[in-house]
């Protein structure tokens, strides 16, 4: 199963501490060593998105920045055995933020990536 993690944050307390991202590279080796991690990387500030958007019969295109209070700052895919060892990844990515990074704040959101397995076969498929 493949999972998508979304992580967001609220507030960043000042510039990530050192040791960090050399702490988040380690973890991510080591997931990608585990099989478990298929790709992950950081994404834009909200001032380089564009949302499109259909509501009311209408067809919008808007640019960022947009006002949320929570930004998604990054992702990561896993293909894993399980959510609860897409969790455990997620909980430990986690972990490497509250210990390392007093103040910060955020949250990840895992969510599973549905395959064509998913959806049965095709119509007229015997």
């Amino acid at each position: 199963m493949r999972y998508l993690v979304l992580l967001k944050t609220a507030r960043q307390a000042g510039e990530p501490p050192a040791g960090l991202m050399e702490a988040i590279m380690n973890l991510g080796g080591e997931a990608t060593a585990a099989g478990a991690l298929l790709d992950n990387g950081g994404l834009a500030a909200g001032d380089t998105r564009t949302r499109v958007t259909v509501a009311g019969g209408e067809l919008s295109v808007t640019d960022g920045p947009f006002t949320e209070s929570k930004e998604v700052l990054s992702y990561a895919l896993y293909q894993v055995r399980s959510k609860e060892e897409a969790v455990e990844w997620t909980r430990r990515f986690m972990k490497l933020h509250h210990d390392m990074w007093p103040g910060w704040e955020g949250e990840s959101e895992v969510v599973r990536v549905l395959g064509p397995e998913d959806f049965g076969p095709p119509p007229g498929t015997p």
